[in-house]
Parts: C-alpha cells; structure tokens; sequence
C-alpha cells in the first residue's frame, strides 16, 4: 500500500529517489551540485516535510528541528559521519536522525591505501614528468625515487571499521602494523591477523614474519613508515579522548623524516598549517588529504603551496566515490540505498515504530524506552 509522505533532498541519490516515488512518496531534490543555503533548507522544512535527506554539507541543528516541528519526522543523512547535525537539539526536539554506516568501509580503506601508495611512490610527479615531456634519459636513481610500501610499518590511528579494512589491506602487501585507538582495542581481530601472518610466513609466502600489534599514539608515529588516520572527530567536550587537532605541530615532530601520512577520516583530526610547515621544513616526507578543515579546500588553503606540492596530494573527499557504495539502491551495498531504507523505517513505522530498534538510527538514545 503506498503511503504519502513529503520529503526534501539536499542533493540528488540516484536511482533510490526513484525507490520513494514508486512508494507514493512526493520527494523534492535540490536541483544544483552545490549545497543549498540553510535558510533555503529552513524553508523546505517549515513547509511542511515529513522527511530531510541531507549530507555533510548541510549544518542540521535547533534553526532546522524548529522549523519542523510538529510535522518533521526524521532526517537521513547520505554518510557515514554526523559533524554536521547537532546531536543534542535533535534529541530536544526528538527527532531520529540515521546515517550509512558499513556500506562505505571497503571503498574508503581502499582508496586510503590507494593514496599511500601513490604519495610514496610518488606517481603524481613521475606522470607529471612524462606528461610535461621532461622525462629525457633513463637513470638509475635521477631525478627522483619512490619508497617501496611492501614490508614496511604502517601505524593505523583508530581502528573501527574502516580502520580494520584498511589493516586487511596492508596484510597482502607483507606489512607490520602498528595500532593504535583512543577509545577501544579489539584484540581479537588483531590475534585473527595474526594467525594469518604467522601461516603466510609458516607457506613460504613470506620470508619475514610480519607483525601487528597495539602501541601507544606516540610508539605508533615513532616507528611507523606510514601513518594513516581512521578516527571520528570528537572535541575535547564531547570526548575524554578527544581527536581534533590530534595531529598538530608537537605529533608530527613524533613522525619519522621518512615518513608519510594519509587522512581519510575528518579534517579537522590534522591542524592543515601544522601539517604544511612539517612538508616544507621537512619533518615528514609526504602527506595525502581526502578531507579538510574547511570543504572545499580555500584557495588560501597552506596545503596548496607549490613548495610542497611534489609531497602533498589532495582529493576531493572522494573515498567513498565509487559507483556501488554511493548509488546502489541495496541497502547492505550502497550509501544511496542505506539512506533511504533509514528514511523509510522511520516514516513507516517498521520494528514495531521501535525507533530505538532500528538499525539505522544514531542517536537512538532519545528514544529508550
């Protein structure tokens, strides 16, 4: 039977707006790329939604649950992460808010390794050279070397879901891993990695035993080769351990000159003019970005001197950018699908209305019965 709700999306997901139609849904898309102006969001929703579909652009917070109450239901944001809807006036004005949490791990582990293996073997310059036609003799070292990932050690900062993808990957390529995770240690992946090292070494599949284990943050950038960030962002209000700024000016002078690293996690986890005076006086190697304090990247921004640019690649938040885990309409594959599923729990009532019981939900806390 198909029900009629209102919603309003901050940006088009494909084919999953289709999936809500098709259920008698009225949905509205905001027809540009660019994000719309709050006041443009405060308006949709003092119109009289049931339903905001929103993503990290958009700031979600008392101004928003406001201008929808009495008729807003829910709020379903397109990722895995919240920075930008306030927690606590969603739980004041009791209004669910869901996430797509899982169904991006794989392809942002991925694209986390990618980009340390581009940034160490340096594969921006060596492209840069061909395609500029300064690439004139052949030489054994001239004019410039990459650094080998195999067998070296990567020290993974936070080691949630995507954090132990990223481990996974790190395992094929013979590395020892270094752990490490303010909040908790799941030991019990890392004796599972173990084991695997131990029989790839015991099959001849490598001639040195590989290791992981769990070190403290500073153990962690003193010995690591290559230092990739998987940790939510939590300020020293929300968190006894807090991550913003977790990188700054003291951290990185823990890292080795010969070191590099890769943030796939939340912007503000790197203090980005800490990190552009440690490229230019070299006090690490190379860093690789996929977020930002401030998205886009300014045009001010100190990561985009061209001293460093040889040492700093960045991305446009992109690690999830991949065709399945952004557009499927399957819910346990895609970010597209997972949103609206989250959507739909909600306005329909599924788990017996329980929203406390239902998976998608954040802050299922406001609802405890």
């Amino acid at each position: 039977m198909e029900k009629h709700f209102r919603v309003f999306a901050t940006c088009d997901i494909g084919e999953a707006i289709d999936l809500l139609r098709k259920r008698g849904y009225e949905v509205e898309v905001y027809p540009r790329p660019e994000a719309p102006p709050k006041s443009f969001i405060v308006e949709k929703v003092r119109s009289g939604i049931d339903g905001l579909i929103t993503t990290l652009r958009d700031q979600i917070d008392g101004e928003i649950f406001e201008a929808g109450k009495g008729r807003l239901k829910v709020v379903a944001q397109y990722a895995v992460g919240f920075d930008n809807i306030n927690r606590a006036d969603a739980n004041r004005y009791k209004i669910p808010f869901t996430n797509t949490a899982e169904v991006l791990t794989e392809a942002t582990a991925e694209f986390a390794f990618f980009l340390l293996g581009a940034l160490a073997r340096k594969m921006w310059t060596a492209e840069h050279l061909t395609r500029e036609n300064h690439w004139g003799y052949w030489h054994p070292y001239l004019p410039f070397l990459g650094d080998e990932v195999t067998g070296k050690t990567v020290a993974v900062i936070g080691t949630g879901r995507i954090g132990l993808a990223f481990i996974k990957k790190c395992v094929g390529f013979d590395m020892n891993v270094l752990c490490y995770d303010p909040a908790y240690q799941n030991l019990s992946f890392v004796k599972t990695i173990q084991e695997i090292l131990e029989l790839r070494h015991a099959r001849g599949l490598v001639k040195e035993m590989p290791y992981i284990k769990y070190v403290s943050f500073e153990d962690a950038l003193r010995q690591a080769d290559f230092v990739s960030v998987h940790v939510p962002l939590l300020h020293k209000n929300e968190s006894n351990t807090p991550t913003y700024h977790l990188f700054n000016d003291d951290t990185l002078r823990h890292m080795k000159p010969t070191a590099y690293l890769v943030n796939t996690s939340r912007g503000p986890v790197v203090d980005e003019v800490a990190l552009a005076r440690a490229l230019r006086e070299n006090w690490i190697a190379g860093a690789a970005l996929d977020v930002y304090e401030t998205e886009p990247l300014p045009e001010s921004s100190p990561l985009r001197d061209p001293a460093i640019a040889d040492r700093c690649r960045l991305m446009p938040h992109f690690a999830s950018a991949a065709r399945i885990t952004r557009l499927s309409t399957d819910p346990d594959k895609g970010m597209a699908g997972r949103c609206v599923q989250g959507l739909i729990d909600v306005l329909e009532g599924n788990y017996g209305s329980d929203i406390s019981k239902m998976p998608y939900v954040v802050n299922k806390e406001a609802f405890a019965k």
